[in-house]
Formats: structure tokens, C-alpha cells, sequence
């Protein structure tokens, strides 16, 4: 049990802090588009290279928050009948959906996902639009990176669950 609390803290840890470190990144968004609305509306200038770096934060902060939002119990779910649940019904669902969705999900991605992003990183993959930015490899590159975050975040909620079923104390979040 030992290694399976300490799996959990170390995780759980390690995602708050990314959940938090990636948080900064929706002020410098906010930031950015106000910067890119300002000079499209009042100077009559554009920029793709901004505008695609918008949607480049935006899918960071998505990609990356997901592990967070996992931990916080913030992500979607149909609470219609589930708030209504017990402790241990909840960590039954909580347990049944890690192991037989959550997790294969993650993995399915991150191995369909590698050949995408080597291709892009071999062919030094570049925005498709005159004046865009360069090396699009390091946005694809954090498809598989969230998402080996989200599935260490999967194991340690599948463990946090089974916990609950068999009455033991989990050290986590």
C-alpha cells in the first residue's frame, strides 16, 4: 500500500503544480488577444503568426489542464445521477471508468498520436499560411505529452478509488 500512496502523492503533486504552472498561460492569452483585437480594429493591422499563436495557447492550456482538471473532479461528467451516489458507488464508477475507458483512451492516443508528431518533427513541420509560425511540431508534440499526464492522473484516481472501496486511507490530494 505503501507504493501506491506514494504513486498517488507524487503524481497528484506533480500535476497541481503543472495545472497551476499552465494556469499562467490564459493571462498571457488574455493578454495576446487583447494585443491582436486592438492592432485588427483600431490599427488595421493583422497578424497570422499571432493569431495562430492564440490557438496554439489555447490548445497548451486545454491539452495540458486536463490531468489538473481530473484531480479537482472539475471535468464533464453527467452528475444526473452520480451526485446522488454513495462514497463507494462513486469510487466504484470512478474505478470501473479509469480502468475500462480512461486509461485505454490515453493510451490509444499517445501510441496513434507518436507517428504524427515524429512525422511533423522529421519534416520540421511548418504553418501552412504565409506568415504563420514556425515548427508546428511543438504544438503536435503536446498531444501525446498531455496525455501521458492525464493517464499517470488516471492510474492514480483508479488507485485513489480502489482505496475508497477497501476503506483505506489514500495520501493524495
Amino acid at each position: 500500500m505503501s507504493f501506491i500512496n506514494g504513486y498517488i502523492k507524487f503524481v497528484d503533486k506533480l500535476n497541481i503544480k503543472l495545472g497551476l504552472l499552465i494556469s499562467w498561460l490564459t493571462a498571457l492569452l488574455v493578454v495576446i488577444t487583447c494585443y491582436d483585437v486592438f492592432t485588427r480594429y483600431i490599427l488595421n493591422e493583422s497578424s497570422i503568426a499571432l493569431q495562430e499563436l492564440e490557438w496554439h495557447l489555447f490548445a497548451v492550456i486545454f491539452l495540458m489542464a486536463a490531468s489538473y482538471t481530473l484531480i479537482k473532479d472539475d471535468h464533464v461528467r453527467v452528475d444526473v445521477f452520480y451526485s446522488r451516489f454513495s462514497k463507494n458507488k462513486k469510487a466504484w464508477i470512478n474505478l470501473l471508468g479509469s480502468v475500462f475507458f480512461l486509461i485505454p483512451f490515453c493510451i490509444l492516443v499517445i501510441y496513434t498520436s507518436k507517428d504524427f508528431v515524429v512525422n511533423s518533427f522529421l519534416f520540421k513541420e511548418t504553418s501552412p499560411d504565409a506568415g504563420g509560425l514556425p515548427a508546428r511540431y511543438i504544438i503536435k508534440s503536446f498531444i501525446p505529452i498531455s496525455f501521458i499526464f492525464l493517464l499517470l492522473q488516471g492510474f492514480s484516481l483508479a488507485f485513489k478509488s480502489f482505496l475508497e472501496i477497501k476503506n483505506l486511507k489514500a495520501s493524495g490530494n
